[in-house]
């Protein structure tokens, strides 16, 4: 088992949130990738389109995906997937941080991950528990 701890506290400012992306990382490759967010009271995310699916996985708070021109509203607990392709931001209008998880994949990062067989279990970083 490989533990990467506080996480929320080693974010950077990017893209009109704070975030850290958690895959993969050295020695653990993955078919996906992910990010922790954060949007604290005010933030608006840059609005964008990738070609991977996303799914985010909101752990605190409360904010507001607009996705291809329609508003949704979420909440801590709350999933939320979109296609490839599709236009999407965030916007914290609330009072309180909002945190979620958010994980991309597509065609290519499975392929890159299926051409990689790795020799032995992954290192584990140091800190992290065995």
């Amino acid at each position: 088992m490989i533990i990467r701890r506080r996480e929320p506290d080693n974010l950077t400012r990017a893209h009109g949130l704070d975030l850290g992306l958690l895959h993969p990382w050295p020695g653990l490759e993955t078919p996906f990738r992910g990010a922790w967010c954060v949007l604290r009271p005010g933030d608006v995310t840059d609005a964008h389109a990738h070609h991977e699916r996303e799914l985010f996985i909101v752990m605190a708070g409360r904010a507001a995906v607009v996705c291809e021109e329609r508003r949704h509203e979420l909440a801590a607990g709350d999933l939320a997937v979109m296609r490839a392709g599709a236009e999407h931001h965030i916007v914290n209008e609330h009072d309180e941080d909002f945190a979620y998880y958010a994980i991309w994949w597509g065609p290519d990062m499975s392929a890159d991950f299926l051409a990689v067989q790795p020799e032995s279990e992954p290192v584990p970083e140091p800190g992290s528990a065995p």
